[in-house]
């Protein structure tokens, strides 16, 4: 088998349906072998449902089912029962392009990768606030600053889980996906993906980011809000103080002490932001609280844990 696509969903049937459509109309050689995995990840709607359907012409697509609940579990769940030699990984809200996957695979082969993601265009439900500018992207898994192909060489530069490939044998490498990490349910949290690059660099695998390799995200209205990137941003940040930790010796209630004159200092700035400032520069100080109240609400949850990180 030359690749295998992956897609884990959480009760969004309706959109999996249309992302299976855009999976079927993959324009590939017809000598490359390649399935579609579904992961289920206890969807409380007809998800399988849609599987099943889709399934009754396409002997390729097949459907999984993940008990554990999160993102990363889902995902290694895919990897373990991958038959392909390269892993491709998308979501249930994703439109690939008809050549993303022959793409993909040439783009891995020219440059002699280990890891790649690509370009990842918005489809906005309705069209975004006046504030809501490219520097907000990423919290909304949309990747359109460069369309040109560069070798990743840090893991800020790490691609989003809509649109990114593995050779498999990464995996046997470096391990899977940390699955204290991610979205789990309805709860909002990243970093998963920074993580695991972060090992791939380590051992010294080569990945790339892929221009041409393209996929078109939908963007609901709920998630072009205010409330809707607070809380993204708050429960990422706590997720991330869970898992990882923070360095600093003097604490209260596990918090380093440092980090309450920051938050006041980003608090001031916000207030005054909002007065003084283009709106996207003021809410993206506001989105800096939020980031320090998660991490303190994290570490703070984390408290009597070995280690500080």
């Amino acid at each position: 088998m030359d690749a295998s696509i992956i897609v884990c969903t959480y009760s969004r049937a309706e959109s999996l349906r249309d992302t299976l459509r855009a999976l079927r109309a993959l324009e590939a050689p017809a000598s490359l072998l390649w399935e579609v995995i579904v992961v289920d990840n206890n969807s409380g709607d007809h998800t399988r449902a849609v599987v099943e359907d889709a399934q009754r012409d396409w002997p390729l697509l097949r459907y999984e089912f993940e008990t554990q609940q999160g993102l990363s579990h889902a995902r290694n769940h895919g990897i373990a029962c991958a038959r392909g030699e390269v892993l491709l990984f998308t979501d249930d809200d994703v439109l690939p392009e008809p050549d993303w996957l022959e793409a993909t695979l040439e783009g891995l082969a020219k440059y002699q990768a280990d890891a790649c993601g690509g370009y990842i265009a918005p489809i906005w439900e309705s069209p975004p606030p006046a504030w809501l500018t490219e520097r907000f992207y990423g919290f909304l898994a949309v990747r359109t600053d460069r369309s040109d192909d560069y070798m990743i060489a840090k893991p800020s530069q790490a691609p989003f889980g809509a649109n990114m490939a593995f050779r498999k044998s990464v995996f046997d490498r470096v391990g899977p996906f940390d699955a204290r990490r991610g979205r789990k349910g309805k709860v909002l949290a990243g970093g998963e993906d920074i993580e695991l690059f972060e090992r791939v660099l380590a051992a010294g695998l080569r990945a790339v980011f892929l221009g041409q390799t393209r996929v078109h995200h939908k963007v609901e209205a709920y998630r072009c809000t205010k409330r809707y990137l607070r809380r993204w941003r708050y429960q990422s940040s706590r997720n991330l103080a869970i898992t990882k930790g923070i360095t600093g010796d003097r604490r209260l209630l596990n918090i380093p002490l440092y980090l309450f004159p920051q938050l006041a200092r980003a608090t001031v700035r916000t207030v005054t932001g909002h007065f003084t400032l283009p709106a996207d520069e003021a809410f993206f100080r506001e989105m800096l609280v939020c980031h320090f109240l998660g991490t303190m609400q994290g570490l703070f949850t984390a408290r009597g844990k070995a280690g500080h990180g």
